[in-house]
């Protein structure tokens, strides 16, 4: 039987996890600067050699390799964050960073999976997560645990919601897609190998995305800056598109 893009996604993103936690295992690297090396290097060698085999005639954007801007003209494009929070999986016993692996096909996302390796799951658009239902109470708010953002901490204050602390772009977009979240507001840019996984993910459960003024987002553009970013349970998005054009640009 043929591999499925959305099955190739969920296969890659589950290996390069393993991997990774080998690589965080290992004897002989002795700091947090040596584990992070390590993995965003074989992890993106594991998922640019695997690419070219299993789909070799299409184009790959990595965090971690150069651009090649034979992606532009190309049908199909693999967007990859080989290793999305390196400084959470620096640090022993964090499980708050993840594997992005995402197909952007004919000018849309196409496929996508996110591994969150330290707790052995894997969600993607070949089996798309069933969104929990709405819970009661302030609206949660994931946000960086070591830079919280002014925009997301102005929001929460004019929703009265919550800040949930938590490590990589990954693992707060899943957060709203398995319900321990309602909401992932990013101002401060990021690019596109940080959401694309993500993003297929979260729409696949039927979650809001889009730009902070409510316009779409675009991936396999020829700068892969990605300036901002909602990801939201769906019954939220237009008070927090309201709330959002209420505060001005993100500061």
């Amino acid at each position: 039987m043929t591999q499925t893009d959305s099955d190739t996604a969920a296969a890659l993103a589950r290996a390069a996890g393993e991997l990774l936690l080998v690589v965080r295992r290992r004897a002989d690297l002795p700091d947090a600067a040596a584990r992070k090396a390590a993995g965003d290097a074989e992890s993106h060698r594991f998922l640019v050699d695997q690419l070219a085999l299993l789909r070799p005639g299409d184009a790959v954007l990595s965090e971690e390799g150069a651009d090649d801007a034979a992606r532009l003209t190309a049908e199909r494009v693999w967007i990859v964050d080989p290793l999305d929070g390196t400084r959470e999986f620096s640090e022993p016993g964090r499980s708050d960073w993840a594997v992005h692996v995402a197909l952007w096909a004919d000018g849309e996302l196409a496929a996508g999976a996110v591994a969150l390796p330290a707790e052995g799951v894997v969600l993607s658009t070949g089996e798309p997560p069933v969104l929990p239902g709405a819970v009661e109470g302030p609206i949660r708010l994931a946000v960086s645990r070591s830079r919280p953002p002014a925009l997301v901490e102005d929001l929460a204050a004019r929703l009265d919601g919550t800040l949930v602390p938590m490590g990589s772009a990954g693992v707060k977009a899943m957060a709203v897609v398995r319900g321990t979240a309602d909401a992932y507001v990013h101002g401060g840019g990021q690019y596109e190998w940080d959401s694309a996984a993500p993003v297929a993910v979260a729409r696949a459960a039927g979650l809001h995305t889009s730009r902070l003024d409510g316009s779409p987002l675009r991936y396999n553009q020829p700068d892969p800056w990605l300036p901002d970013l909602l990801i939201c349970r769906p019954e939220l998005a237009d008070r927090l598109l309201a709330e959002l054009a209420g505060l001005g640009p993100p500061r």
